[in-house]
């Protein structure tokens, strides 16, 4: 593995000589406007195995994406390579449908220490909640950053993730009625403690969210790109494309309904995608997360 040759594929050419918390944003909005967050390998009948190298062939030389354990972990050894203090930690998702947290640890994070500060640097949320820079981990405080608000609520030492969201806009009213566009508000993320966590305690996890039935992951294909100035995304059929603060305060979202032929060539223009095995687009209605265990 070569740290040059995983900042040539998220095209980062800046100096890595200061670590501080310029650069570190700096790699990580180059990660997330490179490299999408995406399970396809799962809808192409692949298994994504839980191994650093594995994620690096992946991502840097085949071009592709992952999802948080393929890319923090792979974001994460890029930043410790350059000599960043970096932690390992455990979330737990918040699951809108069903108002609850995922019952067991189910996404991977990464804390970074600069002098006498600690931030959180998640480079595989994806979607519409993805942070585009660090956030301080400090408790009660707005974040304001292009996506929206975000801020962490501590409570008897588990730390609450949660993102205020504008309201949506969208040229076409049809489809407000027809995709349930998400209202203006305060949305819960993930919660999660400080607890240092190392990359074999998710191999369970990275077991269960590719095999069972009730996970997000089997139920939904999913392919999410930060781009310049919001996010396009891919979700079985669903093609969104979203500009954050495009008016009034106000994000503007366009909804396509995919053909079958157009998958393909929509994953290579839009998301730098080629996949080498069939892809079976796939969007299901989720199961609640308790049902992971059954």
């Amino acid at each position: 593995m070569d740290i040059k040759e995983y900042f040539a594929r998220t095209s980062y050419r800046g100096s890595y000589n200061k670590l501080d918390l310029a650069t570190l944003t700096d790699i990580l909005q180059h990660h997330i406007r490179a490299v999408p967050f995406e399970n396809l390998s799962i809808h192409c009948g692949q298994c994504v195995e839980l191994d650093l190298e594995a994620a690096y062939d992946k991502i840097v030389r085949k071009k592709r994406g992952g999802w948080c354990m393929e890319n923090n972990q792979l974001l994460s050894w890029a930043l410790k390579t350059v000599g960043y203090d970096v932690t390992l930690l455990g979330a737990k998702v918040y699951v809108p449908e069903y108002d609850v947290y995922a019952p067991e640890m189910d996404h991977l994070l990464l804390k970074v220490v600069l002098g006498d500060k600690s931030y959180i640097v998640d480079g595989a949320f994806g979607m519409a909640y993805q942070m585009w820079q660090p956030m301080e981990l400090i408790s009660g405080t707005d974040q304001p950053q292009a996506p929206g608000v975000f801020r962490f609520l501590e409570k008897s030492g588990v730390w609450y993730l949660e993102k205020v969201k504008r309201k949506q806009y969208t040229p076409d009213q049809s489809v407000s009625a027809s995709h349930n566009l998400e209202e203006e508000g305060c949305r819960p993320v993930y919660l999660f403690t400080l607890q240092p966590r190392d990359i074999e305690e998710f191999r369970a996890c990275n077991t269960r969210l590719q095999t069972k039935q009730a996970s997000l992951f089997v139920s939904k294909s999913i392919c999410s790109l930060q781009t310049a100035d919001g996010i396009r995304a891919l979700v079985g059929w669903k093609f969104t494309e979203m500009k954050y603060n495009y008016k009034d305060n106000m994000d503007l979202v366009e909804i396509r309904i995919l053909a079958d032929e157009e998958i393909e060539k929509t994953l290579k223009e839009k998301f730098s995608i080629t996949l080498d095995d069939k892809f079976v687009p796939i969007n299901r209605s989720r199961p609640h997360p308790s049902e992971l265990f059954v």
